[in-house]
């Protein structure tokens, strides 16, 4: 098994990518078992979900994703990692998870605006069992949401945090500082 891919072994095209040390954090910060069922809501190009199923082929990870171009390229990147444990499956969140097996741990990369209502359905479907949840952001208004977590739900071992990286770009005999953009990702584990 596999942890720890370069952004460049993934095919991207024009869909976002969580980039490598969020994916890093983020999948840290889901405190992922032997036999963890996953939900990779938002899944873009499908990078976070083969990290995840690259740790052990006993994890079953759930890539959901609503964007056609996207879908197309979690299938791309799924054939060429050669993991056999992700299933795709198309469609919005939270519709879209009706069905599958109960996760014991949610990545959101993407809530198409849908935070609330995800968050409430699977916070409805635990029913006594803990849920762990890593939600990223690079936007003030899913900042605002993710604040609210605490106040909406049952939840334990909040934290969010904020991280950006800055890498180097070789301009002539040079390396230049490029930012990325600064991401925020809120940690929590659901509980009733």
């Amino acid at each position: 098994m596999m942890f720890g891919r370069r952004d460049d072994s993934f095919i991207r095209g024009q869909v976002p990518m969580t980039k490598a040390e969020v994916r890093y954090i983020s999948v840290g910060k889901l405190g992922l078992q032997q036999d963890s069922v996953v939900y990779d809501i938002g899944s873009g190009t499908g990078s976070v979900a083969l990290e995840i199923a690259g740790l052990s082929s006993d994890i079953k990870v759930y890539a959901i994703e609503r964007k056609d171009e996207a879908l197309d390229l979690i299938q791309k990147n799924i054939d060429a990692s050669g993991v056999k444990n992700v299933q795709v499956i198309q469609g919005e969140a939270p519709e879209a998870l009706e069905g599958l097996p109960v996760p014991t741990h949610v990545f959101i990369g993407g809530s198409g605006g849908n935070l609330f209502s995800i968050l409430q359905t699977l916070y409805d479907g635990i029913s006594g069992s803990l849920l762990r949840v890593v939600i990223t952001a690079v936007s003030l208004e899913t900042l605002e949401e993710m604040k609210q977590v605490e106040s909406w739900f049952g939840v334990k071992d909040f934290e969010l945090v904020q991280i950006q990286t800055t890498r180097t770009k070789k301009v002539g005999s040079h390396r230049m500082m490029q930012g990325e953009n600064p991401i925020w990702i809120c940690s929590f584990t659901f509980e009733k």
